[in-house]
């Protein structure tokens, strides 16, 4: 890496095409040595396209990116040997132990001798597999699978890591484990370039942007984004039977949309101090009793939703 930038990866108007469809629509954003950078976005988004190809592993049809300083077009195997990579897939082999899947890992990124001791008791320790070492990996649990595959994936100490889904399946004590680990190695001046589809694993980055149909629509911090980006007004209502009056609160003037959330619900308007009396009008009209509704500010999942929707009216579909 340029010891002289701080910028570990940079995009400039980054394409992918495939025939007549464009995954990835002239991107451009930076990350920051050391940073927690969130890549989200729905299903079919452009995230995985755009990671292999950040990655080494795909050629844009256009644009340019470095990664680590190196070229993502003329320099793809040095940025494989940079970088560590984990999928959801998590790129175990099941027939090996926890021991001999450290070993492959360490030939492959062509470690000394020394350095593979060193690092795989550096690996079992961080990933807390010291029962585990002599183990069929095919009998480890999803969890420590998948914190066997981190150790894999940063076993030539990369100073960049990109992860792909990488608590997908896994429960939630285990996610919070693996963030841990995360944010450990962030402080260490590792940079994490992490896609994944659970809000409040994002809430664990610095910085983060939303990507949807191959177009960056969003990008700031959690609070930038909550805040910045979030152009209408969150109510929480509570009323018994929530699963019964999503479509008569849509239907108050000011409401663009109510959903489910939890046991409750939440409903976008335009403007709290105006919808609150409206809500609260329409149940008193339904004899409602035992409700409450009261502004909110806009979760993750809130402003997503609400940047995704305003995106397909201003762009609706040919």
């Amino acid at each position: 890496m340029n010891p002289n930038t701080n910028v570990a990866v940079s995009v400039d108007k980054l394409e992918k095409r495939f025939g007549a469809f464009t995954a990835v629509n002239r991107i451009n954003f930076e990350v920051n040595q050391g940073e927690i950078f969130g890549f989200l976005g729905p299903n079919g988004a452009g995230k995985s396209t755009t990671i292999r190809m950040l990655c080494g592993i795909l050629s844009p049809t256009s644009g340019s990116g470095l990664v680590g300083g190196y070229d993502i077009i003329k320099q793809q195997e040095e940025i494989k040997e940079n970088i560590g990579y984990m999928s959801q897939k998590f790129s175990l082999y099941d027939d090996l132990t926890v021991d001999e899947n450290i070993n492959f890992y360490s030939g492959i990124y062509k470690l000394s001798e020394k350095d593979k001791a060193v690092r795989k008791e550096e690996i079992i320790k961080l990933a807390g597999l010291e029962e585990f070492s002599t183990n069929l990996t095919k009998t480890l649990s999803g969890g420590w699978k998948q914190r066997l595959a981190l150790g894999c994936a940063i076993i030539h100490k990369p100073r960049i890591i990109f992860l792909d889904e990488p608590t997908s399946g896994v429960d939630p004590i285990t996610r919070a484990n693996f963030w841990s680990i995360i944010k450990a190695m962030a402080k260490e001046g590792i940079t994490v370039f992490v896609t994944t589809h659970y809000m409040d694993e994002a809430e664990n980055c610095g910085r983060m942007c939303l990507i949807y149909k191959g177009t960056i629509i969003a990008m700031g911090t959690p609070l930038e984004m909550k805040t910045k980006f979030m152009k209408s007004d969150i109510l929480e209502i509570n009323v018994p039977r929530s699963e019964e009056w999503t479509e008569k609160l849509a239907a108050i003037k000011g409401v663009k949309d109510a959903a489910l959330f939890g046991a409750g619900l939440h409903a976008v308007v335009d403007n709290a101090k105006e919808a609150i009396p409206a809500v609260e009008a329409l149940f008193r009209s339904a004899g409602a009793s035992g409700y409450s509704v009261r502004q909110i500010q806009a979760s993750l999942e809130d402003v997503f939703v609400s940047l995704i929707e305003n995106y397909d009216r201003e762009h609706p579909a040919k």
